[in-house]
């Protein structure tokens, strides 16, 4: 099993854990210090999965280098998402250009809505 295997099991792994807490402790069932006790465990596995996600956001932003070793930073997006927006994004850059042109404002500088 590779690294990456490993580490998207151990991820998951670390929200299964988490959700079955959560789920505990909803219940409202347990007692004041086992409630305290699954509080703290739930605080570990939530800082242990979000070093995780901090991890694969560098090696996500270390592998989108472009060829002169600039930072090209695309933004996370659902597949659903991903595909509008790189419609619009071929809408949006045809139209700012002559937008950008004609009223020498670019595109960034104005509000979307």
């Amino acid at each position: 099993m590779s690294d990456t295997e490993t580490s998207a099991q151990d991820f998951a792994t670390t929200v299964e854990q988490l959700e079955s807490l959560v789920e505990r402790l909803e219940t409202g069932a347990l007692s004041l210090e086992d409630s305290l006790t699954a509080f703290e465990q739930g605080v570990r596995l939530a800082r242990q999965a979000q070093t995780r996600l901090d991890d694969a956001e560098l090696k996500v932003r270390a592998l989108s280098e472009d060829g002169a070793g600039g930072l090209e930073v695309t933004p996370f997006a659902a597949p659903d998402d991903a595909k509008k927006a790189s419609k619009e994004g071929v809408r949006d850059s045809d139209s700012s250009s002559s937008e950008s042109s004609s009223s020498g404002t670019s595109s960034q500088e104005t509000p979307p809505w």
